[in-house]
């Protein structure tokens, strides 16, 4: 698989990230059967955040072994100094590593919360603490608004930036979900982009939801082709797999087969999708 430097981070991160989010609830098997896989296809940058059910635990007895094959990308939603503080070092205990690769401030959505973060007493101290002390080596933030992260990298030397970005959004673009000027942006400043969302088609439009997906995704392999493709041309570095296992191989596949879309098909498989309702605002 593809290999894409992260930015200022100088690693080299297949342009799938394992999303542990599709660990929220499976049983060990079903989690070690998951890793496998990626790991057989040459994924190597991997995600996670103690708020994706019980994800820190099924990564735990694998990383305790491997944490030195894979780039290890851990986050909070804490945002004063003493829960981001205790948010790290519960992590570590949890994943049974002595450190992250990358830590990042999960779902920033306002311009409020970040103000918190960076502020007095706020989570980047302990940030700032534990990357002094070899717990951290990179730092991050993660959200779907892509003006708050283009605020935030105003404000701090962030490494990396994680974002919803998919074909659909293209298609329906407005200040909320406009990721535009956000990539223009982390190219200056040699920011690692890590998008999400990336085969997402619409918001569910029935009660029952066929994948462990909170949104609609794309299933079959052309339209995943164009979906992961198109966010790919657009220069990000990797993109999340989704938070269905059932999705990831056909994801894989495209990601293997990957074929760079110039600025006409681009414009293509972007108005191929515009009938469908974007998944954000929400």
């Amino acid at each position: 698989m593809e290999k894409r430097r992260l930015g200022k981070t100088g690693h080299m991160s297949s342009i799938l990230t394992f999303g542990s989010a599709a660990f929220w609830q499976v049983s060990q098997a079903e989690a070690d059967a998951a890793i496998e896989l990626a790991i057989e296809h040459g994924i190597n940058h991997f995600d996670v955040s103690p708020r994706y059910g019980q994800a820190e635990l099924r990564l735990g007895p694998w990383m305790q072994n491997h944490h030195k094959e894979i780039f290890l990308a851990c986050k909070t939603t804490e945002r004063g100094k003493a829960g981001a503080w205790e948010s790290i070092k519960r992590s570590l205990e949890t994943l049974r590593v002595d450190h992250f690769d990358l830590f990042q401030f999960h779902s920033v959505n306002e311009l409020e919360t970040l103000n918190v973060i960076l502020g007095p007493g706020g989570a980047l101290e302990a940030v700032l603490e534990a990357k002094s002390q070899g717990l951290i080596r990179h730092i991050g933030i993660t959200g779907h608004r892509p003006f708050v992260h283009i605020e935030a990298l105003h404000r701090f030397d962030f490494d990396t930036i994680l974002f919803p970005i998919n074909r659909v959004l293209a298609a329906n673009r407005n200040d909320y979900v406009d990721f535009f000027p956000l990539l223009d942006i982390a190219q200056q400043k040699d920011v690692g982009t890590i998008g999400i969302k990336a085969v997402a088609k619409r918001p569910w439009e029935t009660n029952m939801h066929m994948y462990r997906t909170w949104y609609e995704p794309f299933d079959k392999q052309e339209d995943i082709n164009n979906s992961l493709w198109y966010a790919l041309s657009k220069g990000i570095t990797t993109a999340a797999l989704p938070s269905d296992l059932s999705l990831w191989p056909l994801i894989i596949n495209a990601a293997e087969k990957l074929e760079i879309l110039d600025e006409r098909e681009q414009a293509q498989v972007v108005s191929e999708v515009k009938q469908y309702k974007p998944i954000f605002p929400n």
